[in-house]
């Protein structure tokens, strides 16, 4: 197992509670006769598949997932559950960033859970994580690799920076597991607080708004393929970091732009996903509108 940890500041948040969004969708894909298709699809709250499209052809299915209010505030919870029976091949991104706003009560939650069967891969590829000054955010991955392949990416903007905005208060909480073949390879727990003295000091993010994480699971990727992805450069004073173990692979960006953060992780996507998918990277047609 490899775990990472990181803890940012202690003090908690209190408030009273408002009523919440509670929105769950469930998600299962087969694949026969050469297609992924979408088998199973239920929903509850603001929570729903916007389109499934097959850029690529049959065998691959782009997912568009769509949360209609546009930001997730205090008390919401969002839950998403995925399974991807033997063979099935999906991409799952959104239209547009995820935003997280400011809250006075108590914290709000996001749910990622997947299943990936024999030959299967899951690729989850979500637009940048916006968090407003003084969101209080919960953010749990659990990806359960048994016999299948997984590509997923995080990119996290603390503050509208456009705007000025820092994130001098607040409360971030990530977890993210991912197993294979039953074998817990990746645990990581995260802690970011608004305003604490190590969001600006070089032991933490440096004062950098925008830190980014990709994680490819099921597979170990080769020397060379490895080194491909280590040649890949950007201007600019930002920092990236690519390691590279038995059935996991993990690249971080840390810097000032999350344009600059999903570009390179397109560029290390398309080096990767020949070997954990069998194809050619095929960019989501939403990417480009």
């Amino acid at each position: 197992m490899r775990e990472a940890a990181v803890l940012i500041g202690t003090d908690k948040l209190a408030a009273p509670a408002r009523e919440g969004w509670q929105a769950c969708l469930q998600l299962e894909y087969a694949f026969a006769g050469a297609r992924t298709t979408l088998t199973r699809r239920a929903h509850a709250g603001p929570l729903t598949v916007q389109k499934s499209l097959f850029p690529e052809g049959p065998d691959v299915c782009h997912t568009l997932i769509l949360h209609p209010p546009g930001g997730i505030a205090g008390n919401d919870t969002l839950a998403v559950d995925l399974k991807l029976n033997d063979g099935a091949k999906v991409l799952i991104t959104m239209p547009g960033a995820t935003k997280w706003y400011r809250t006075a009560d108590t914290p709000a939650t996001q749910k990622l859970n997947a299943r990936v069967g024999m030959g299967a891969t899951l690729e989850w590829l979500p637009p940048e994580t916006i968090v407003f000054d003084r969101a209080a955010v919960r953010m749990q991955t659990s990806i359960d690799l048994r016999g299948g392949n997984y590509i997923g990416w995080e990119v996290l903007c603390l503050g509208r920076t456009a705007s000025g905005e820092t994130y001098d208060a607040g409360d971030i909480r990530q977890t993210t597991e991912i197993s294979v073949a039953g074998e817990l390879v990746w645990s990581e727990r995260c802690r970011l607080h608004g305003g604490s003295r190590l969001l600006a000091a070089p032991a933490g993010l440096n004062g950098a708004p925008v830190s980014a994480i990709l994680l490819a699971a099921g597979q170990t990727v080769a020397p060379e393929l490895v080194a491909k992805c280590r040649a890949i450069r950007f201007d600019g004073p930002a920092r990236s970091g690519i390691t590279a173990m038995p059935n996991i692979f993990v690249a971080r960006y840390l810097g000032h732009s999350s344009e600059q953060a999903k570009c390179y992780f397109i560029d290390l996507w398309r080096l990767l996903r020949p070997q954990f998918t069998g194809r050619d990277a095929v960019t989501p047609r939403i990417w480009t509108t």
